[in-house]
């Protein structure tokens, strides 16, 4: 486990209001969770692509490898060639300086986790491997980041997967990349996010018709927020990152419930 980890999230401007009780999915019988059938209907959506791994991520990934230690750590199935994964650190990796995580697109429509790993390397990373080893996992979903969907292929979240029987390849393949590593112990993982407006009129409806189960209403968050780590909170750390990020951008406020994202605001952001 991490000795700091949270989530590093930022939302669209849009708050959603007005949204029915109970909101029907177009795949899917309500009330019944989907089966191979259901999720072959939700996958032909995602026939084309709607935008390119290779010329967003991987043109820049190239770009960096004269700085970084570029490392192919694996592929997905359901097209190899063309959703190879990759993972970048600092050149002067030492054992005895301690280590930091940073993975961008878990969840692969979260466009600005994915860039924003990116544009960490290209400004930032170098000026501190003097003391930190860094690893960036930039783009952990690529399938996702094409057809900008949060699932995998096969209707499975890949931030549901980090365990044994985990069953998103992105998340077992990134498992096996860091046990292979043999890193004792992180002191920091930084797992960057986005809550965009999508997440509530299709994300939300499709998870629920999903798992068979009804779509309550809920609000989009308005700025940038943190998800701590329950079992390791790090009040003053949040505070302090909080602080600069609100130096150029607003923070999200707790919604009228006092929670952000469904869940209670332990500190403001």
């Amino acid at each position: 486990r991490p000795r700091m980890r949270c989530l590093l999230v930022m939302s669209g401007a849009v708050m959603v209001h007005g949204v029915a009780a109970s909101r029907a999915y177009h795949i899917g019988t309500p009330g019944r969770a989907w089966g191979r059938d259901e999720v072959t209907k939700w996958r032909a959506q995602f026939e084309t692509p709607k935008r390119s791994y290779q010329e967003e991520v991987r043109t820049k990934i190239e770009a960096l490898s004269g700085e970084f230690e570029v490392v192919k750590y694996g592929a997905l199935p359901c097209n190899p060639e063309r959703y190879p994964l990759f993972s970048l650190r600092t050149r002067a990796w030492d054992a005895a300086k301690p280590c930091v995580l940073v993975t961008g697109g878990v969840h692969g429509y979260e466009t600005s986790g994915v860039q924003g790993a990116l544009r960490f390397l290209e400004t930032e990373a170098a000026r501190f491997a003097a003391h930190f080893n860094i690893l960036v996992v930039p783009c952990v979903s690529p399938w996702g980041y094409e057809h900008i969907q949060r699932w995998n292929i096969d209707a499975i979240d890949p931030n549901r997967s980090f365990k044994a029987d985990g069953q998103a390849e992105e998340a077992q393949a990134l498992r096996r990349h860091l046990k292979a590593l043999g890193v004792q112990a992180w002191l920091c993982h930084v797992d960057l996010h986005e809550t965009t407006d999508t997440d509530e009129t299709e994300f939300r409806p499709a998870k629920a018709a999903r798992d068979g189960e009804e779509s309550a209403p809920d609000s989009i968050p308005d700025g940038f927020y943190l998800v701590g780590d329950l079992h390791n909170q790090k009040n003053a750390w949040y505070e302090a990152v909080l602080k600069e990020v609100g130096k150029v951008t607003h923070i999200a406020p707790a919604d009228e419930k006092g929670n952000i994202i469904g869940e209670k605001v332990v500190q403001p952001g």
